[in-house]
């Protein structure tokens, strides 16, 4: 091969060899915004879903502290009931031992 000829080749593969690199670096810097977009979109799904699950579990908390302030007024009424019960049973041996007291502090005056 006559030397301008090779000149010209050598010149040909350099241009060929830098529009491979510069191809190849295009399709990296594709690739690293695709994968830059892939992950802002992972981390907004993870946030949803950790939202999602929050809200999830704040609700259920909240019904079962609805259920145990329920188990806790209805325990409270029994005992209300219980004690109103109790008072009721010994209303006529208060008002007896009133009454004798009574009776016992009259005479001790007469």
């Amino acid at each position: 091969m006559p030397r301008p000829e090779v000149l010209d080749r050598i010149k040909s593969v350099e241009q060929e060899a830098d529009e491979i690199v510069a191809e190849a670096e295009e399709a990296a810097d594709e690739r690293i915004a695709e994968a830059r977009a892939e992950a802002d979109e992972t981390r907004e799904q993870a946030r949803e879903d950790a939202e999602a699950d929050a809200q999830e579990r704040l609700a259920e908390a909240r019904e079962e502290i609805e259920a145990e302030r329920e188990r806790i007024l209805a325990e409270g009424e029994d005992e209300r009931e219980e004690l109103v019960a109790a008072a009721d049973d010994r209303t006529d041996e208060v008002v007896e031992f009133v009454v004798t007291q009574f009776e016992e502090a009259v005479h001790a005056q007469t």
